[in-house]
C-alpha cells in the first residue's frame, strides 16, 4: 500500500510540475513584457551604432580602393535584416498593442505573451550579433589585375596600326621570343598601341599584364615598385637585390607580360628581377623606345617593330573624331583639313589641337591655322609639328591659373601625385580665393580633369596620380623656361652655378633628387 501511495504521489508531483511550470513561464513573460521590449530596444540601438561605425570603416576602405572582407559584408547584411525586418516587426506589433490599450480596450494577454517571448528571442539574437562584431580586419588591398580589359582611351583601329599590332601579338606567341621592341618618334602612339596589345593578350596569352614607365632618368626601385603594385606584391626586403629576387619568384608563378614603356638606355633585366627565356618561358618583355639601337644593342630585343606617322586619311579620320563635326560645314571643312595637315600625322599633335578646337567657330579655326603657320620662336629640339601644336593648345587654355597648373605638372613630371600638386599650388597661391586644402584639392582635381580632356595630361597607373606624354613634357618645359622663368633640370645638376645673377631671375628652380 505504501508503495502504491509513493508511486501515486510521484505521478501527482510530476503532473503538478508539468502543469505549473508552463503557467509560471507564461506569467513570467506577461510580467516581464515591458522589460523584454525595452531590452530589445536598447540592444537594437547598440547594434545600430556598431553597424554605423563599421559602415564608416567600410566606406573609407572602398574610397581607398580596398576590398571588403566577406565576413564583414555578411555581418552587415545580417544586421540590416535583423534591424530592418525582425526587430522592426516586434516594435510595430508593440505599438499596435499600445494603441489598443490607450483607446480603452483590454490588453490581449495572448498577444502580450507572444510579444514578450519574441522580444526576448530577438534581444538574444541581437546580443550575439554585437558579440560577433569583432573582426581581425575590415578590408584588404586587392591585387591589381594589370590592365583593365576595356578599350584603351584614345585608341583607334587604323590599317597601318592593326597590321603592326597583329605582328607584335604573333611575336608574343612565339616561344623562342622573350623580348619584343616597339620604336618610333615621340608622340607617334607607341604607348597607346602597347596598351591595346596588353588589353588583347590578357587572359588569352597571359594571366596578367603589368606596365612600368621607365623614362630618361632610370630609377630601378621605382620600376620595381610599379610592377609590384600591379601584382599586389609588398616587399619586406630592404635591399634592391632582395626585392628583385622576390619579384622574380613571383613572376615565375604565372604567365605574365611585363611592359616597359619609354626606355632611353640599357636597363639591366636581371637587376629588376625579370625571369626570361629558359628561366621562365611564361614571362615576356614588351618594350617601347624612341631609339631602335637601344632595343637592339641595349635590351637584346629579338623582334622589333617600327611605328610611323599616320597617313593623310588616317590622320584626318582621327582629327574628325577628336574635333567633332568639323567636316559638316562647307566653309569649315577646308580650314579643318589644313589644320589637320599641320599636325604632320602625329597622334599627340592631332589630339591636342583637335581636342581644343572641338565645337569652335569658323573664325577661331582660321586663327589657329594662322598661328600654326608661324615659324617657331623657341629653341625646342624635338618634333616641330608636335611642339607647335602643343604650344598653341597651351596658349588656348582658359585662364592663367590653368596654364600655371599645367606648367607645375610639367615640373613634377611623370606619374606625379595629385596631392603634391595640391600642396604646391596652395603654397604658390595659384588660385585666387582658395585658402584651405580641401578647396585647393577640389580646384586641382577640376583643372587636372580639364587638362586630361585637352590631351595635355594623361591618366596614370593610379587615380591618385597624373601622367604627361614625353613630347608634351618637353614642350611644356620649353614654354616654362622661355615664358615663365621656370628652370627644371631633369638629369645633370651642376655642382656650382656659373652665372649666379642669371639664377636670381628664375621664378621656379626644380632639381631632380638623386
Amino acid at each position: 500500500m505504501e508503495i502504491v501511495i509513493a508511486i501515486v504521489g510521484s505521478i501527482v508531483a510530476k503532473a503538478v510540475e508539468y502543469t505549473i511550470s508552463p503557467i509560471k513561464n507564461h506569467v513570467k513573460y506577461l510580467s516581464n513584457h515591458q522589460k523584454n521590449v525595452e531590452t530589445l530596444k536598447n540592444r537594437a540601438n547598440r547594434l545600430k551604432d556598431a553597424r554605423d561605425g563599421l559602415q564608416h570603416c567600410v566606406d573609407a576602405a572602398k574610397r581607398n580602393g580596398e576590398e571588403i572582407e566577406g565576413d564583414v559584408d555578411k555581418w552587415l547584411s545580417a544586421v540590416d535584416k535583423k534591424i530592418l525586418e525582425q526587430v522592426e516587426e516586434v516594435m510595430q506589433d508593440e505599438e499596435k498593442a499600445k494603441k489598443k490599450f490607450f483607446i480603452g480596450l483590454c490588453p490581449n494577454f495572448r498577444t502580450l505573451y507572444k510579444l514578450s517571448l519574441k522580444a526576448e528571442e530577438e534581444a538574444k539574437a541581437v546580443a550575439e550579433l554585437i558579440e560577433h562584431r569583432k573582426f581581425a580586419r575590415v578590408s584588404y588591398r586587392a591585387a591589381p589585375q594589370g590592365i583593365v580589359v576595356a578599350p584603351v582611351k584614345g585608341y583607334q583601329e587604323f590599317e597601318s596600326r592593326t597590321s603592326i599590332l597583329n605582328r607584335i601579338m604573333e611575336a608574343l606567341k612565339d616561344d623562342s621570343v622573350s623580348v619584343v621592341g616597339v620604336h618610333g618618334m615621340g608622340g607617334i602612339g607607341k604607348t597607346t598601341l602597347v596598351k591595346e596589345i596588353a588589353r588583347k593578350v590578357k587572359d588569352k596569352l597571359f594571366d596578367s599584364v603589368v606596365i612600368a614607365t621607365v623614362t630618361q632618368a632610370i630609377d630601378i626601385e621605382k620600376i620595381l615598385n610599379q610592377i609590384a603594385d600591379f601584382l599586389g606584391l609588398k616587399f619586406e626586403e630592404q635591399s634592391m637585390v632582395g626585392k628583385a629576387f622576390r619579384l622574380r619568384e613571383r613572376l615565375k608563378e604565372k604567365r605574365i607580360l611585363v611592359v616597359w614603356d619609354d626606355i632611353w638606355e640599357k636597363l639591366d633585366i636581371e637587376e629588376v628581377g625579370i625571369p626570361l627565356g629558359d628561366e621562365h618561358k611564361g614571362c615576356k618583355l614588351l618594350l617601347t623606345s624612341r631609339e631602335l639601337n637601344v632595343l637592339l644593342n641595349g635590351m637584346d630585343a629579338q623582334k622589333n617593330f617600327p611605328i610611323g606617322v599616320l597617313n593623310e586619311k588616317e590622320a584626318w579620320d582621327l582629327f574628325k573624331k577628336m574635333a567633332g563635326n568639323c567636316d559638316e560645314s562647307c566653309d569649315l571643312k577646308p580650314i579643318a583639313m589644313e589644320v589637320a595637315k599641320k599636325c604632320a600625322g602625329l597622334p599627340i599633335a592631332i589630339a591636342t589641337v583637335a581636342g581644343a578646337l572641338r565645337n569652335k567657330r569658323l573664325f577661331e579655326w582660321k586663327n589657329v591655322l594662322r598661328e600654326l603657320e608661324r615659324p617657331l620662336s623657341s629653341n625646342f629640339t624635338g618634333i616641330t609639328a608636335a611642339y607647335s601644336a602643343i604650344e598653341w593648345s597651351f596658349n588656348y587654355l582658359e585662364s592663367k591659373e590653368v596654364k600655371l597648373t599645367f606648367l607645375l605638372c610639367s615640373v613634377i613630371g611623370h606619374n606625379g601625385l595629385v596631392e603634391d600638386l595640391v600642396r604646391y599650388s596652395l603654397g604658390l597661391g595659384l588660385f585666387d580665393g582658395v585658402k584651405t586644402m580641401e578647396e585647393a584639392r577640389n580646384k586641382v582635381l577640376t583643372v587636372v580633369a580639364n587638362l586630361k580632356a585637352s590631351a595635355l595630361l594623361l591618366d596614370s597607373y593610379s587615380d591618385e596620380r597624373f601622367d604627361i606624354h614625353d613630347v608634351v613634357w618637353d614642350a611644356a618645359l620649353a614654354i616654362a623656361l622661355k615664358d615663365y622663368r621656370m628652370l627644371v633640370l631633369r638629369d645633370h645638376v651642376p655642382k656650382e652655378w656659373s652665372d649666379k645673377e642669371k639664377m636670381n631671375r628664375w621664378s621656379v628652380i626644380s632639381l631632380r633628387c638623386p
